[in-house]
């Protein structure tokens, strides 16, 4: 096993080298140099053996290699590529097939040979276990594997042993969920896979691990600070002599000298670190903030925190009132006060105040309550709901509107008056409905009847809420469309679209859905989108009087120590959230892609806005029924 050296005790906890990196792109880059380097230095009698991660996060990595390709800064023809995994059964030319994500985001794109693909086949029938058998072999037949990319364990679940190689496996529930998006459905994932063992992998003479997002800090925190065991198979990869991971800031939360850095070294004492110091104190002695002594900050490694502070009874006011100052119930400003403490300034007012919304019913699931506060307060507001959200509706929902329409042409003769063709809708709908494949993407038409579903849900929400239709943007960013849960590149199309329309408002303010923790990564493609729309707008004298605030979606609340704004709801305010998000009859029951989570999502928007309230009245803050809460987006250039 590596150990990480004595004299870094910042590290102490960790179990294996984690280099930890501002984003995705940046730690994508240095993978992708060590697996240029790995090939350039193989000598040319011999292969380059890689085995490959079929993973959504792997992508930047890949996109870097064939950068480096094209730039002629390396070659594969001298790779032997295997991959880590396949669903069973399913046909390798499937859209879920992991070797098919291989062949789009690598092998088509570079010079590696035909005859040195060697990703798992899961259309064999028979003798399954002797193909594995066979596939372990190849590998070792091939030298055994110089690096591996891996973003988790594979398909190796809790109870694995060390020694495990290539086998069929059984899938758990949260394994189907999580994939469920990619087979339009968790009844259409099959229930088995092929995966490489642990073993298999230790056998690797390299190992690239890589993780990002929030959603992955608690795995990465067992992975690397955890001890090894059965239930957490990735923990085995600990004792490998030759491993690093990767990791962005997201992703690295939850790790000691990430989340409490007093606990293993020295701390920089900035404000946010005093605030989440403080705040963690609280928790863990159970008691408000005004009730912290020196002797609870002494006794639990924070003497040097009350030392930089003065006292505890200082560092305590302190952090109290700066907490309290960010309790607002006018989120668009109030106006004709000092808003000297407050989060929003007093004026303009009433505001100009753009939501822009990832999905159709983002907006009130993570700020419906905030959002019915500013229509109530007199604010112009507008809804930008930036991508249709076709793919999350069920095939039996279009059905029931063709049903209720058809039914409508005989209630009122005179709709048949407009040349509606039921034969010709039947025909490029219900019919292909019918022949559908678990997992096939829909028609182009199916896809406009879901759009349009979804639409009208949205507008009905935005109808309670009191926002006027011409205030209802749908801005159907391109990158979306694709009609698949794989999505295009974020394009300059997309972002002229959110320009064009913050040009026509000119806004004071801006919320957006920050909430990079959503599994399928549509949020964060849209909040990029804003970002480099405004970020193209600078210069525009509006946007110096513009503020940008960023909500979480359902997956995942701010750190108190984070918000800059909370909101507070009354019992009633709840009841109007969860009646607009409602709303959307097609998300409410079951979502078509609910993530591991099987609460429905206005339980979700109740249950983490309650927390969060609890959470407050904790620490010493008034007692409130719900909070929501807002971060400042802070901009690299200014405008």
């Amino acid at each position: 096993m590596t150990m990480i050296p004595n004299s870094d005790y910042s590290k102490r906890f960790e179990k294996m080298p984690v280099e930890i990196y501002k984003n995705s792109v940046e730690a994508s880059k240095k993978i992708a140099d060590v697996i240029i380097e790995t090939i350039n230095s193989t000598p040319a009698d011999k292969k380059c053996v890689i085995c490959l991660d079929a993973t959504s996060a792997s992508i930047p990595v890949y996109e870097r290699l064939i950068e480096a390709y094209k730039d002629k800064k390396v070659s594969f023809k001298n790779v032997v590529a295997f991959s880590k995994s396949e669903y069973y059964p399913l046909n390798r030319n499937e859209l879920q097939s992991q070797y098919r994500f291989l062949k789009e985001y690598v092998f088509d794109n570079v010079d590696i040979l035909p005859t040195n693909i060697r990703c798992l086949d899961s259309s064999q029938k028979e003798n399954i276990r002797a193909y594995c058998d066979s596939y372990e072999k190849e590998i070792e037949n091939a030298g055994g594997i110089d690096i591996m990319l891996t973003g988790n364990a594979g398909f190796n679940q809790s109870g694995t042993q060390l020694n495990s190689i290539t086998r069929p496996v059984t899938l758990n529930h949260t394994e189907r969920m999580s994939a469920a998006s990619d087979f339009f459905g968790v009844e259409y994932v099959p229930l088995h896979a092929l995966t490489i063992g642990i073993g298999t992998m230790l056998k690797a003479k390299k190992i690239i691990c890589l993780s990002w997002g929030e959603g992955a800090a608690v795995r990465v925190q067992k992975m690397v600070e955890g001890q090894i065991s059965d239930q957490i198979p990735a923990s085995y990869l600990q004792t490998h002599d030759d491993i690093k991971l990767y990791i962005d800031a997201a992703a690295a939360a939850e790790l000691t000298r990430v989340k409490t850095p007093w606990l293993v070294g020295d701390c920089e004492w900035t404000d946010y670190m005093k605030k989440k110091a403080v705040f963690w104190l609280c928790q863990k002695l159970n008691k408000p903030i005004l009730k912290l002594t020196n002797r609870d900050y002494n006794d639990n490694q924070l003497g040097d925190l009350v030392t930089a502070s003065g006292t505890a009874n200082l560092l305590n006011i302190k952090i109290f009132n700066d907490l309290q100052h960010t309790i607002s119930g006018w989120p668009g400003g109030k106006p004709d006060v000092d808003d000297s403490t407050r989060p929003e300034r007093a004026f303009p007012f009433p505001k100009r105040v753009v939501v822009f919304s990832p999905h159709p019913d983002d907006d009130v699931i993570s700020m419906g309550g905030t959002v019915a506060r500013l229509s109530e307060q007199g604010h112009e507001l507008h809804m930008a709901y930036q991508t249709s959200g076709n793919i999350a509706i069920f095939d039996h929902e279009v059905i029931k509107y063709l049903q209720t329409f058809e039914e409508s042409c005989e209630i009122f003769p005179s709709l048949s008056d407009k040349e509606k063709d039921l034969d010709r809708i039947n025909k490029l709908v219900l019919e292909h409905l019918a022949q559908k494949r678990p997992g096939e993407p829909d028609t182009k038409e199916v896809r406009a009847l879901k759009s349009a579903i979804r639409r009208g849900e949205a507008s009905l929400a935005c109808r309670y809420l009191g926002i006027p239709k011409e205030r209802v943007h749908f801005l159907n960013l391109p990158f979306y469309e694709s009609g698949t849960v794989k999505k295009k590149p974020l394009s300059q199309a997309d972002i002229d679209i959110v320009k064009d329309l913050l040009q026509s408002i000119k806004p004071h303010q801006i919320f957006a859905a920050g909430d990079l923790t959503d599994p399928h990564g549509t949020h964060r493609v849209c909040f990029e989108a804003v970002v480099g729309a405004l970020e193209q707008l600078e210069g525009e004298p509006w946007l110096k009087d513009c503020r940008v605030w960023m909500y979480r979606g359902a997956w995942q609340e701010w750190d108190v120590a984070e918000e800059e704004m909370a909101v507070p709801l009354s019992p009633e305010e709840v009841t109007i959230k969860r009646e607009a998000i409602f709303r959307h009859q097609s998300q409410k029951d079951r979502p078509l892609f609910p993530g591991t989570d099987k609460r429905e999502f206005w339980l979700r928007a109740e249950e983490r806005n309650h927390n969060t309230a609890v959470l407050f009245d904790k620490l010493g803050m008034a007692e409130y029924q719900a909070i929501e809460l807002f971060v400042k987006y802070k901009f690299d250039r200014k405008f």
